[in-house]
């Protein structure tokens, strides 16, 4: 790969990259392989492109491997993405340094007990680590997650803890599961889709889209490149009129 340095201008990286890794099924339907092995090749590629993001100095990436929603799904896929997360995911990350930092964001507490342990592992054992923080959005639902922050926030005023009127837009991001984190430049679809499936609806309400027709698995560091390369080219007014 030729030199990053000219292909993308280093003093305008985007901080924050949320992925909706989509297209893992097409992807092995097309292989003529099972679904299973469509999931195991999207999370082999979700540590590539982890690796490199943190290569190229990207502080931030939220990806999205599980939804609420995904529960509908056979009882096989299921537990094969249940099986990838334990073994192709944190196992990974738990016996190679590559100073990422591991979160898991979404409705922990609802996985399987061993999956939760696993979790707790990994994110005890990165928790130090100063390169890319990498949030795997597991059994996550943006809706999900803005009436968990309200949740909190309501039973914060019923404690007297703080009073309607302190309620703000700073307080409902630090209720959310990114808290302390910033909002995402920028948001990348695989798979030719062009929506954002309940991923990420409060903290994305300024991000850049790109979205492109590759498959997850086939998602390279080139193609995260272009993307950046996309990003770059826009001009960001977040409502102003620059």
């Amino acid at each position: 790969m030729e030199d990053i340095s000219k292909m993308l201008d280093l003093d305008n990286l985007p901080k924050h990259i949320a992925i909706i890794m989509d297209g893992n099924r097409r992807w092995a339907k097309a292989h003529n392989l099972d679904v299973a092995q469509g999931h195991k090749e999207g999370a082999e590629n979700l540590k590539k492109i982890a690796k490199f993001a943190n290569k190229i100095g990207i502080k931030y990436m939220t990806v999205y491997a599980f939804s609420t929603e995904n529960w509908k799904r056979t009882k096989e896929e299921v537990g094969a993405l249940m099986k990838l997360l334990k073994f192709y995911i944190m196992d990974f990350f738990k016996s190679y340094d590559e100073n990422i930092k591991i979160k898991v964001i979404g409705k922990v507490s609802e996985l399987p007990k061993d999956i939760q342990e696993e979790i707790a592992k990994v994110e005890e054992k990165t928790e130090n680590n100063t390169g890319l923080v990498l949030n795997i959005a597991f059994n996550y639902g943006g809706r999900d997650e803005i009436t968990t922050a309200v949740k909190r926030i309501a039973e914060k005023v019923k404690n007297n803890e703080i009073k309607i009127d302190d309620i703000n837009e700073k307080l409902v991001s630090d209720n959310l599961y990114t808290a302390g984190e910033p909002d995402p430049d920028l948001l990348i679809r695989t798979s030719g889709e062009e929506r954002i499936s309940n991923f990420l609806p409060w903290q994305i309400s300024y991000s850049e889209f790109v979205f492109t027709d590759k498959y997850w698995p086939e998602y390279d560091e080139k193609e995260l490149l272009e993307s950046i390369k996309i990003y770059q080219k826009r001009t960001r007014r977040f409502g102003g009129n620059k």
